[in-house]
């Protein structure tokens, strides 16, 4: 990139890309790389800022940066491993795990069967200060040829050569369920990182040797589902339901909840008919978990229902892993709800929770615009009661 196109880049960069694309262009300046540097650092402004204010940084096409790691959640796997002398990355990509991860080792490698992302990833690590070994090459082949390693982490594409999203670990590439015993061949531990699509149980059934399962979602939105792997490991799997919500330069505050699978087998959920003072709602990640007995004797706090994933108590859980609201009222759903209970609330943010009706359904038949004033919430009690919940949110 020569000195012109990259200040081209600069005084460009917060322009809009497809307003920019009909301008002309200084003749020494490349369009098609502006183009693209342009609208691969807006992306990356939040997702990864470090790299995304670096201006000798080179980036390529949308898919990859729209199927990379954030720089929070990279962080975040580099705070769940131990270090060691060896590590590889088998599906390399943008190299942001890479990079991450690759600060607790000795020795590095990032191995990617495309060519043009190997070259941009050599040409953005050696401006970053990182020394990893970049290999052009598919990951059964690397393996075949290396052994060794303390950590290998792995990122199997969860997209197939139609662009259709994957749900299966066996219909992701590489297949880390016929993969794995010789991933274990070849390390102590092993990193898998998962779509958050997946069914867990099945991810249980189908892998050997977990040791451990992470469910990470950022601002409450499940991002990625991490699987530690290590060599010899039959013990009960310890589950962690992590939410990021902080400022994405800090892994500070961090709202996490761990359990085993046994924990929440044994553990007894307790039950109100009513909707008491307040109205808690687990996290995406304690959702996604299926740790909802957990949740209520845990915290001590009341199911409205078996299926509604709903909790209730009089007393205030300030640290809840969820969202918290404040009850107004409540009332059995009818057709009178909106003259009854809302007749004065004619904006509020709507969900349902084993309820018959959709949210979006439920908001047009209570005539409600959508707003953060105040929460609707339908949904089930025991008894199969549904009712509507007028609350006021207490925290996010």
């Amino acid at each position: 990139m020569n000195t012109a196109t990259r200040d081209f880049i600069e005084l460009h960069l917060k322009d809009d890309v497809r307003q920019l694309a009909l301008q002309k262009f200084p003749d020494d300046v490349d369009k098609a790389l502006v183009l693209n540097q342009i609208e691969a650092r807006q992306l990356l402004s939040k997702k990864v800022p470090s790299w995304a204010s670096n201006p000798d940084l080179l980036f390529p096409r949308h898919l990859s940066i729209e199927q990379c790691s954030s720089e929070l959640t990279a962080k975040y796997k580099a705070s769940i491993i131990e270090g060691g002398d060896t590590f590889v990355d088998l599906t390399g990509g943008l190299g942001v795990d890479s990079y991450f991860l690759s600060e607790k080792f000795k020795t590095s490698y990032y191995v990617e069967n495309q060519k043009e992302l190997c070259d941009l990833a050599k040409h953005n690590f050696e401006v970053l200060g990182r020394k990893i070994k970049v290999v052009n090459d598919d990951s059964e082949s690397f393996l075949s040829k290396n052994k060794g390693f303390d950590l290998v982490f792995i990122d199997p594409a969860r997209r197939d050569v139609y662009n259709r999203k994957m749900v299966s670990l066996h219909d992701c590439s590489p297949d880390v369920i016929d993969l794995q015993n010789i991933l274990l061949k070849n390390a102590k531990n092993v990193l898998i990182k998962a779509s958050p699509m997946l069914d867990i149980s099945l991810i249980t059934n189908e892998l050997q040797n977990i040791s451990e399962i992470h469910i990470v979602s950022v601002r409450n939105e499940c991002k990625e589902v991490l699987i530690k792997i290590e060599l010899g490991f039959d013990g009960e799997i310890k589950f962690s339901c992590v939410d990021l919500r902080q400022d994405l330069h800090d892994l500070q505050d961090i709202h996490s909840v761990s359990f085993t699978e046994n924990e929440e087998k044994s553990a007894v959920s307790t039950f109100s008919s009513v909707v008491k003072k307040y109205l808690y709602e687990p996290n995406a990640s304690l959702m996604k978990s299926g740790a909802f007995k957990l949740v209520s004797q845990r915290f001590g706090i009341d199911k409205l229902h078996i299926n509604s994933h709903l909790y209730t108590s009089d007393n205030l859980i300030p640290d809840f892993p969820g969202r918290v609201f404040e009850v107004v009222c409540f009332a059995p759903y009818s057709k009178k709800i909106k003259k009854e209970l809302l007749k004065d609330i004619t904006e509020a943010s709507v969900a349902t929770r084993n309820f018959p009706l959709s949210a979006n359904d439920l908001r047009k038949n209570l005539n409600l615009k959508e707003s953060d004033k105040n929460f609707v919430f339908g949904t089930t009690l025991i008894g199969e009661k549904k009712v509507v919940i007028l609350a006021k949110k207490y925290k996010e």
